[in-house]
């Protein structure tokens, strides 16, 4: 059955309402904060072909759009009415769950004696056991330290609670009480979902539905691909960097080669570094990705805000993930901090269509998404209390005629921050400073959205506080079009105080009364010259405390006198800067520490290694790659800086050992 275009367009409209009541369902009945407050939720309607043809767009986490569900129900088999399958195991549920707090679970919709569709919903987990709280640790370096692992198995049978599962998930949590609670929010979810699509059946016949479920899909890929032929045919590529994988200082890079044709997207990760020997791996299994895709999402949907959401918008996409990568691993690779890869391989599509589309695109935003946890002392009978204190993220980037947004990247999550008043009625802590960071965004004709400072301390003794997906120490946003780079993270203990510390990335930090922790995140980049920016848009931004006397001066050539623009002053400083030459209608401002590594490190020296590791078996690669880079180590700081000079050193010692394996 082929619907016709005004039933297609009221069906894509109600089968998207009845997500997003379920969206809305879970959030007013959940029971922790990471649901109520933070959103780290999803849910919509799932086809026979295990693809979502149906998703909110106001509620949840976005972009999960290009999940797919087939691995879990060939795996699950024959179900009947009132089952409803969990999982979050990222190899046995073919990549569906990415980590394993995150729960999973898919609920059969029947029409009479037959399925016609699918209800899905996930939530974050606040602690699935593991080696520390909240089950999430950056240093982990095998999946069996992150938590228990659920391979696709019933957690309702007919109706009736699996009672036995769910003691194992209860006896494996330091949180079970609130895994419960919001465990009965999903299956509120489903429950509504449900009854929405017997309603929608009930208007419209069962075959109009089933129709929906592949004709919506089918409309939005047509949508999409006329979105992807304003990217002009060619080869473009990019690559960009975690800092290092918490095993050694070494960078981790991303690389992407994408080639177009007719709006037809090939994309070619296959010089991307191999997985690492902790939790930044993105399993994808092989397959096109969310985590992998959600940029291409966005280009779409700027481009064109009429497409219904859903995985047709991905059809015209292909992508090669070679196994063993960091961004398809082996099991038992741990993946606990994926989303600090997913927000690097944002940053690495963003510079591919900024190749292709450089007046289009943004500079890219602060690249981090941090779920800063704090874990209360232990109580008499075992457990602990674990929450998120805050998910930070930053600055969006600017773009050509706009700044970005600040304080608030919504590029990989669009999820929520946790107001403090609840933060501070939840948890035994104290915020002292929640708000933005100065200087932190990109100087340009249009200027980066500034990042955020989060400074607390504990009520009690015995407090742990964990970091999640902190990057951008050592490698900051680059700016765009003659547009500066952004500032990095910082993370700081007692800021102010004799004995402060900076700390770099954490794992895991004992913090007690009287002691503090601060988070600075970085801004997004700039765009344009920064010359360029209207005087009175630079002094408006100081008042607003988004940059400093010393940036307006030294940064955008402005003069400020008591509080004034000194017009004069401005266009006497200004004639004697000299600007950036555009190249190709775009310059990148990669920033000191990466065009130090690139020096000696580059593009094609990179492709010359990974090509010799990818003839390795992949449990061979991890130690080959350690072997290779051995000698830069010394060179490398650990919070962040490298040493040019000692990297000058280190480079014919490291063709040496490159020559053993070529």
């Amino acid at each position: 059955m082929r619907l016709d275009p005004v039933l297609l367009e009221i069906l894509a409209t109600k089968l998207t309402a009845a997500a997003e009541e379920m969206g809305n369902a879970l959030q007013r009945s959940g029971r922790t904060m990471y649901v109520k407050e933070t959103q780290d939720f999803g849910t919509g309607l799932v086809n026979h072909a295990g693809r979502l043809f149906a998703y909110p767009r106001g509620v949840g986490v976005i972009g999960m759009v290009d999940n797919d569900y087939s691995t879990v129900l060939e795996v699950i088999g024959e179900l009947s009415p009132g089952d409803v399958v969990l999982t979050n195991h990222p190899f046995a549920s073919g990549g569906l769950a990415t980590h394993l707090p995150d729960l999973h679970l898919v609920k059969p919709y029947f029409a009479k004696d037959r399925i016609v569709g699918y209800g899905w919903c996930f939530v974050h987990s606040a602690d699935v056991g593991g080696r520390v709280p909240s089950s999430i640790s950056p240093s982990s370096h095998e999946i069996y330290q992150e938590g228990l692992m659920i391979p696709p198995v019933k957690i309702v049978c007919r109706g009736e609670p699996n009672r036995d599962m769910l003691a194992v998930m209860g006896a494996n949590s330091r949180t079970s009480e609130e895994n419960a609670g919001d465990l009965k929010a999903m299956l509120a979810a489903l429950a509504v979902g449900e009854r929405r699509v017997a309603r929608i059946i009930e208007q419209h016949g069962v075959e109009a539905f089933e129709a929906a479920a592949v004709d919506v899909p089918a409309y939005s890929a047509a949508k999409a691909r006329a979105a992807f032929r304003t990217i002009p045919d060619g080869t473009y590529e990019f690559w960009d960097y975690l800092d290092d994988d918490l095993v050694s200082p070494v960078p981790v890079r991303i690389h992407a080669r994408m080639k177009v044709r007719d709006g037809l997207l090939d994309i070619d990760f296959s010089q991307t570094d191999p997985q690492v020997a902790a939790a930044f791996n993105l399993p994808s299994c092989g397959k096109r990705h969310t985590w992998l895709s959600l940029r291409l999402l966005q280009y779409v949907y700027t481009r064109d805000r009429a497409v219904p959401l859903n995985s047709g918008i991905f059809e015209p996409v292909t992508m090669t993930l070679p196994e063993g990568s960091l961004l398809n691993p082996v099991f038992p690779a741990a993946v606990g901090v994926r989303h600090a890869t997913g927000n690097r391989v944002m940053d690495v599509l963003n510079g591919v269509l900024a190749a292709a589309v450089p007046d289009f695109m943004r500079a890219p935003g602060c690249g981090v998404t941090i779920p800063v946890v704090l874990a209360g002392p232990q109580t008499s009978d075992g457990d602990r209390q674990v929450m998120v204190v805050q998910l930070l993220s930053g600055g969006t980037g600017a773009m050509l005629g706009a700044d970005g947004i600040d304080g608030r990247d919504p590029g990989t999550s669009g999820m929520s921050n946790n107001p403090i008043e609840s933060i501070e009625s939840s948890a035994p802590v104290m915020v002292h400073t929640y708000g933005v960071r100065q200087d932190s965004g990109g100087a340009g004709r249009w200027r980066g959205g500034v990042g955020l400072e989060l400074t607390f301390s504990p009520k009690v003794s015995g407090c742990q506080v964990l970091a999640r997906g902190m990057e951008r120490h050592r490698f900051v946003p680059w700016g765009m079009a003659g547009g500066f780079c952004a500032k990095g993270s910082r993370t700081i203990k007692n800021l102010g105080r004799p004995d402060e510390q900076e700390l770099g990335k954490i794992d895991v930090v004992d913090l007690e009364v009287g002691e503090t922790i601060t988070f600075l995140t970085p801004g997004g980049g700039g765009y344009g010259d920064p010359a360029e920016r209207d005087p009175e848009a630079v002094l408006l931004d100081l008042k607003r405390g988004f940059i400093s006397a010393q940036s307006a001066r030294d940064d955008y050539k402005v003069v400020i006198e008591e509080g004034k623009v000194d017009h004069a002053a401005t266009q006497a400083l200004r004639a004697t800067h000299v600007g950036r030459t555009a190249e190709a209608g775009t310059v990148f401002d990669l920033g000191r520490e990466r065009l130090t590594w690139e020096s000696l490190f580059s593009n094609d020296f990179m492709s010359r290694i990974n090509s010799a590791l990818s003839r390795l078996p992949p449990a061979a690669r991890r130690s080959a790659r350690r072997k290779i880079f051995a000698p830069v180590l010394p060179y490398l700081s650990p919070t962040g800086a490298i040493d040019a000079a000692g990297l000058v050193q280190a480079r014919p010692a490291v063709e040496r050992e490159l020559a053993a394996f070529e």
